[in-house]
């Protein structure tokens, strides 16, 4: 069925009943979607997702297409199989303008959807789903999109080297914030007394999931690096926010380099208390080799806080290529020491990071919500422009 109503297909994971990086970055992508002009019909497709009315109340212009409940208690292979089949179905019948692929691996479904309508695709290309890519059907699949939104330059290099693409296909999209839930404040009373912190007590803390698939994220070096970094800091704290099946490994770990005293596994932390534990720190760390980009760094920046992460990955885009924090050798634990010294010591070289202010503005300015709306948005007046369709409809 051909519809002459200008739409968009937009393809996601579950979003509403997961939490994770790509989830807080698809949902800034719909969150711009639905403040644009009327004018274009919006179908929403999630993998997975059961939903519910409530899940589509901060996006009123977007029809949502959930899974059925049949279909949620598939193997993930046939769940696989038969939302693949879903969204090549509502292409064929609906043919929208655009189809937006928001996980790589949707990419070949919208692939045929091109051989067999000529509609073109987007898709998005994060962290590790987008290196090393060896799959025929999904290189294939990348060549033949029209444009792919990389969340880092890191990212975009490497799909570059590696898939050969063409480099005019590739677009900087980087992740982004809400200012306004990650502001600067003074250490949490409340948080000092449930750890049995003192004010001036120096404090590291990581966010991360725990999970054994995700020891990329860097906690293990940072536990590595405390005896060497308590020589110098005596009264060092260090906290790890987050859960998983890691937990029980790192508690060994813990143990073994006689931590217990110095080391707090706060475990699950509600989002609005986040705010909170970034002001109780007074340097966040995340020395991670395999991060795609990291908003973790954004929101700690936003709280005016010292941030370190690592040189081999999207952090280098997070922290502007050291700019705004330290980058270091994510496999050095006797590096990762040296400069969590220094930050603490208040001797790093670059005096930004004591400049809480500063920071916060920097980061808004380059990865608040407003720079990434405006930089989707202009891609979107791009395509549209090529289409006809009068940019004040968007």
């Amino acid at each position: 069925m051909l519809n002459n109503q200008k739409s968009i297909h937009f393809w996601n994971p579950s979003l509403f009943s997961l939490k994770g990086g790509i989830q807080v970055y698809l949902k800034s992508v719909l969150k711009v979607l639905a403040s644009g002009k009327k004018g274009i019909n919006y179908e929403v497709f999630l993998k997975g997702e059961l939903g519910s009315s409530s899940d589509c109340n901060d996006f009123p212009n977007m029809r949502f297409h959930f899974s059925s409940k049949f279909s949620s208690k598939l193997p993930t292979s046939l769940t696989t199989l038969a939302f693949a089949a879903k969204i090549l179905v509502h292409g064929i019948w609906h043919r929208p303008n655009l189809i937006i692929a928001g996980h790589i691996n949707f990419t070949p479904v919208a692939y045929w959807l091109k051989r067999l309508t000529g509609i073109p695709y987007w898709t998005m290309a994060y962290g590790i789903e987008a290196w090393e890519i060896n799959r025929p059907s999904l290189q294939k699949a990348l060549h033949y999109a029209d444009r792919i939104l990389a969340i880092s330059t890191y990212t975009r290099d490497r799909l570059l080297k590696e898939q050969n693409l063409n480099p005019a296909k590739i677009s900087l999209l980087p992740c982004t914030f809400e200012p306004n839930h990650f502001k600067i404040a003074p250490k949490p009373d409340y948080l000092l007394q449930r750890y049995h912190l003192k004010p001036q007590q120096p404090i590291i803390l990581t966010v991360a999931r725990l999970d054994s698939l995700e020891r990329y994220k860097g906690y293990d070096q940072i536990l590595n690096a405390l005896p060497q970094i308590r020589q110098a800091i005596p009264n060092v704290h260090y906290i790890i926010i987050g859960k998983g099946n890691d937990r029980h490994r790192i508690e060994q770990l813990i143990t073994e380099l006689n931590l217990q005293d110095c080391v707090t596994l706060a475990g699950f932390i509600p989002d609005e208390q986040l705010n909170d534990y970034y002001n109780l720190c007074d340097v966040f760390a995340m020395p991670s080799k395999k991060e795609g980009f990291g908003i973790v760094y954004l929101e700690a920046l936003a709280c005016g806080k010292p941030t370190l992460g690592g040189n081999q990955d999207g952090a280098i885009d997070a922290l502007c290529h050291g700019e705004l924090g330290a980058l270091v050798n994510p496999d050095d634990v006797n590096e990762i020491a040296q400069n969590l010294i220094q930050i603490l010591q208040g001797t790093y070289p670059h005096p930004i990071i004591y400049r809480p202010e500063n920071l916060r503005q920097k980061v808004i300015e380059i990865y608040g919500f407003h720079r990434f709306q405006q930089t989707l948005t202009e891609y979107l007046y791009q395509f549209f422009a090529a289409e006809t369709l009068p940019l004040d409809k968007l």
